[in-house]
């Protein structure tokens, strides 16, 4: 028997100022199954415990080293096998990865590296990059099926952010960054969000808190579901909830059939 669930990502940008604004309220009224949020800037416990009126079985939490940086949850209605923290991918000790095994598909909850502060951050994110892959990769190879989410700091093609050839040049948009995602592709992963909605425009999950952006809709598509290409006829929908406030993030979701 196989059973429909609704897996949503989110760069909640600081979890306890989302939570203190009362964002996360909208999770309790849907049929969340999974909820994998990105950038809680928090240790785990400084995070609310009853944060969720929907009783999640399990969250895993990975913080950052540094304090209030970076930071990946994982919350699962769903029992989990193995979990991982990969620090053979996250080599700094961001918080950056949640890896959780649901028999033969793993989950990997990611908060990718930024690559705009300097070359050496680039040259990490590209690393982090390959890395990660290659640990995809390992776990394909063992028969394992694959679902990627979160924040990947990188739109991959012009149509995924408004200004494409202002930012031609700028880290989130380089041909180097642009071409992983060409690989991953190529590897045998799907873009869920494209997958089934082709070539929709406009339809971004970041949007810069300057020039008020959001509401001219100048954005980047830069939150993903990935997917390995042996799932595409489990994959029932993909979308963007691009009304949900709180954070310069928009959620991001799918359903799929496990």
């Amino acid at each position: 028997m196989s059973d429909s669930i609704e897996i949503i990502s989110w760069n909640v940008n600081g979890i306890r100022a989302v939570a203190n604004k009362d964002a996360l309220k909208w999770i309790d009224e849907r049929d969340t199954d999974i909820l994998c949020l990105q950038e809680i800037k928090a240790l785990e416990d400084q995070i609310p415990q009853n944060l969720f009126d929907k009783k999640y079985l399990e969250r895993y939490v990975n913080s950052a080293d540094k304090k209030g940086y970076s930071g990946t949850a994982t919350y699962t209605t769903l029992a989990t096998g193995r979990t991982s923290t990969c620090p053979e991918i996250d080599l700094l000790n961001e918080g950056r990865i949640v890896e959780t095994h649901f028999d033969d598909i793993v989950l990997f909850n990611v908060y990718f590296p930024n690559g705009q502060k300097d070359e050496d951050r680039l040259n990490y994110k590209m690393e982090f990059y390959d890395r990660f892959l290659a640990h995809c990769e390992a776990l394909r190879e063992d028969g394992k099926s694959i679902i990627i989410c979160g924040d990947v700091n990188t739109a991959h093609k012009e149509i995924d952010l408004k200004n494409p050839k202002a930012n031609s040049k700028t880290s989130g948009f380089l041909p180097i960054e642009r071409a992983w995602i060409d690989k991953l592709l190529d590897n045998g992963y799907i873009d869920t969000f494209r997958y089934v909605n082709g070539d929709e425009i406009d339809r971004y999950s970041w949007w810069s808190y300057r020039f008020s952006a959001r509401v001219k809709n100048v954005g980047w598509r830069i939150d993903y579901f990935f997917i390995s290409e042996d799932l595409a006829e489990n994959l029932e929908d993909a979308f963007i909830l691009d009304y949900i406030e709180g954070s310069d993030h928009c959620p991001v979701g799918i359903r799929i059939t496990i």
